[in-house]
């Protein structure tokens, strides 16, 4: 039995009682779109084919007609504006878009980015006084300014136009800016839930009065790699803006592309594993500037030096990363007992730039909201990231606490904050509260949601594609996830450092490829012949033409007991793994006190109450089977290891038939005596048994009185009375010991995992048996 890490939700319904208003799509189909809340035929057609028609109005935006009229009498009047953006990926692709917009229209423009070590995140005064003493009398924001309450009086008092446009959170109160550009505050607007970027996009699109299809292939950057919801006109955005981009023959694309070495189209793992990621690199080690400049570059030349310099700092913050995601794992398990409800560590010297990802990391591995925090001890402050689990929004809950924060904004799953040094260990016992009172166990579990179970025959190339249709997968769409039931015919372990598992499932008429990335500790707790649980995303790995269908596993589960069979096996300290928090132990029939890997060994008489354990090491075998069968009958276990063996197999001497019996006794009739000292290697060597054979014999009929046995003669009783040979305790012992031995020892996998069936847990299935006929 191996547990799961995570929780499945088999979330798909009987197909029988799901909507009937979906003709012309498979039942697979139909249930992925049910899924996701599409039930009629024109829903299903908008979504399975996304297109620039399904796209709003921009002008239905709250404050857009009034910052379009100042951005053009801007133009008119040549006055210069200033593009203030953010140094994330979704920022940068803002930032771009709105720059090249302005200028298409004719404005006099250039941009601006905050420096994240020395500014923090969003519009400052200091950048707003620079503004004004360069010239500039508008300022847009992009991808940011929802929050800057003081900064946008700053701007009026300086006679300074401030345009936000952003999609973060909205707090209570709202900037005094000369115009908010924000879904969010738009009551009339479809859509809430735009990128950055794409509330840049609908900008353009108002300012130039068209379509600009020019900035697809940058909206989708922005719009990817900010992990919003792909869902509604993000949805579309992202798939006419894949082929965009797969298309673009803009420099810094390309030269992103040769960098990354990118050929053929790209999808949106592309985007979020290996553009976003070299974008946000630039603004998390330094000025993110160098981004800005490789998306609007018009020269080759210029555009591959610049994706060059980026690829190198995206190497550099790898190992950042890595360093300090190690410093805090060790913090948060340094301390006693599990990991608090909310993670919150600090350290001076951590390089505030990467922390979002290193709060990721904590998430993944502790399952609890993580924040993690650069010390300043100059300036007395702390300054980081923070992510969450789906059932903590961290937006809601830090607002709980504002009072904490210096500056604090984002989303509910993640955020940035500033705070003072003094404030840590208050803001950690406050989230630690909030988590207490509004989650239960179970939430801190995530959570696998499962669109539905397939037959290894069912898995076909067809049947991919046809769970292709969706794409793109992202936030609010999220790559469909399927369980499978099957015994893999081989289980390796992969990788350079082997700690990635391979599997081979095939059938009759499928072969299917399993690969569990970081799950390689698995491999020495999975039997031959178990039959795993999987849940994974179904794909084709394409390789020198061929394509093989194959399963990305995300979790495993083995929901039966297991056996492994290292009987008579040399080697049981390499073979034998006892994973931390499990309970092994090792039980002895014959009075052993040592067992492989250190288990506890306990004697088999000591077991008097019903246990459980994780591990049962059975290391010697009794001399009657009812001993381990009672043994059996009170112990619950997930994983038996039978790890004895046998120093003198009864098994392999020759059995003696009743025949055998027969013609022995019939033998001493005709002699009258026979000396077994000194004739029984001879009688053995005429009729091709063993001495050992004789020896039993005899001693059989010696028991049941048939012969006399003085000084190794053996005589005939004058009037022997009848008896069976089973009569004989020396003749059962035997049986049973053979009997055993062909059980325990001798006998294939699948005949002792059988046996075993039979006896393990015996007491606790009668019981569950006994529940189950009750009600």
């Amino acid at each position: 039995m191996i547990q799961s890490k995570m929780k499945w939700n088999f979330t798909y319904s009987d197909p029988q009682k799901s909507g009937e208003g979906l003709p012309g799509v498979t039942p697979l189909t139909k249930q992925l779109l049910e899924k996701r809340g599409i039930f009629d035929s024109e829903s299903a057609e908008q979504f399975l084919n996304p297109s620039v028609d399904q796209l709003h109005d921009p002008m239905l935006m709250e404050g857009m007609e009034q910052a379009i009229a100042r951005v053009k009498r801007a133009i008119n009047a040549e006055e210069p504006i200033l593009v203030f953006g953010d140094y994330d990926a979704d920022g940068v692709s803002s930032t771009s878009v709105m720059v090249e917009a302005l200028k298409k229209a004719g404005a006099i423009c250039d941009f601006y980015i905050p420096n994240r070590f020395t500014e923090g995140y969003g519009p400052n005064k200091e950048a707003f006084q620079f503004a004004f003493d360069s010239g500039y009398t508008v300022i847009i924001t992009v991808d940011t300014g929802i929050a800057a309450m003081e900064e946008a009086d700053f701007a009026k008092e300086l006679g300074i136009d401030l345009i936000i446009t952003d999609h973060h959170e909205v707090q209570e109160v709202l900037p005094d800016a000369h115009s908010i550009i924000h879904p969010k505050t738009s009551a009339d607007y479809p859509f809430q839930e735009l990128a950055g970027v794409g509330v840049a996009f609908k900008f353009a699109q108002a300012l130039l009065g068209r379509f600009s299809e020019e900035f697809l292939d940058l909206v989708v950057i922005g719009t990817i790699a900010d992990l919003v919801p792909l869902k509604g006109e993000n949805r579309i955005l992202a798939s006419i803006g894949l082929q965009a981009i797969s298309q673009s023959k803009r420099p810094g694309i390309l030269a992103l592309r040769k960098v990354c070495s990118l050929e053929g189209d790209m999808n949106e793992e592309t985007i979020g594993f290996t553009i976003g990621p070299r974008l946000n690199a630039v603004g998390r080690l330094q000025d993110a500037s160098p981004a800005v400049d490789l998306l609007l570059s018009e020269d080759m030349e210029e555009a591959e030096q610049i994706a060059t310099f980026i690829n190198q700092l995206n190497q550099e913050r790898q190992k950042i990363v890595a360093s300090i995601a190690k410093e805090a794992e060790e913090m948060v398990s340094s301390t006693e007992g599990e990991a608090e409800n909310v993670i919150v560590v600090a350290k001076e010297g951590w390089n505030p730039g990467v922390l979002g990802i290193v709060a990721s990391k904590l998430v993944r591995q502790f399952d609890r909201p993580a924040i993690v925090l650069a010390i300043d001890s100059e300036k007395g402050e702390a300054k980081g990231s923070a992510r969450s689990i789906d059932a903590f929004d961290l937006f809601t809950n830090c607002m709980e606490v504002r009072d904490r924060f210096i500056h604090f904004g984002g989303h509910a799953q993640a955020a940035g904050m500033t705070l003072a040094i003094e404030q840590i260990e208050g803001l950690r016992e406050d989230l630690i509260q909030l988590a207490e009172e509004k989650l239960s166990d179970d939430d801190y579990q995530q959570v696998l949601d499962i669109e539905t179970t397939v037959e290894l025959e069912d898995i076909s190339l067809k049947q991919i594609e046809e769970v292709n249709q969706l794409r793109p997968f992202g936030m609010g769409n999220p790559k469909p996830l399927f369980h499978l039931k099957h015994t893999p015919k081989e289980v390796r372990l992969i990788g350079s450092k082997k700690n990635h598992l391979k599997f081979q499932f095939q059938s009759n008429k499928s072969r299917i490829d399993g690969i569990a990335f970081g799950m390689g500790e698995l491999y020495p707790q999975i039997a031959p012949h178990a039959s795993l649980d999987i849940v994974g995303e179904l794909g084709v790995n394409e390789w020198n033409g061929r394509k093989n269908l194959q399963v990305m596993v995300k979790d495993i589960s083995v929901k039966e007991w297991q056996l492994f069979d290292y009987r008579g096996s040399k080697h049981l300290e390499k073979n034998i793994l006892v994973p931390p928090k499990e309970n092994y132990i090792a039980i002895s029939f014959q009075g052993r006190t040592e067992a492989p890997c250190n288990v506890p060994v306990y004697q088999a008489g000591e077991f008097l109450q019903d246990t459980t354990v994780d591990g049962l090491l059975l290391i010697d075998l009794p001399d009657h089977m009812s001993v381990l069968t009672d043994l059996l009958s009170r112990v619950e276990a997930r994983k038996v290891f039978a790890c004895y063996h046998l120093q003198e197999s009864t098994f392999l001497k020759t059995w003696p038939s009743r025949d055998h019996f027969k013609w022995f006794y019939g033998m001493l009739l005709k002699r009258g005596s026979f000396n077994l000292h000194k004739e029984a290697d001879l009688l053995a060597n005429r009729k091709g048994w063993d001495r050992s054979m004789v020896e039993f014999i005899s001693e059989v009929f010696f028991e049941l009185d048939f012969v006399k046995m003085e000084d190794g003669i053996i005589t005939v009783e004058s009037e022997p009375s009848q008896k069976d040979l089973q009569e004989s305790s020396l003749y059962r012992e035997r049986e049973e010991q053979l009997q055993m031995e062909q059980t325990l020892y001798y006998s294939t996998y699948k005949e002792l995992k059988k046996w075993f069936d039979q006896y393990l847990n015996q007491r606790f299935k009668h019981v569950k048996e006994e529940v189950v006929n009750g009600l």
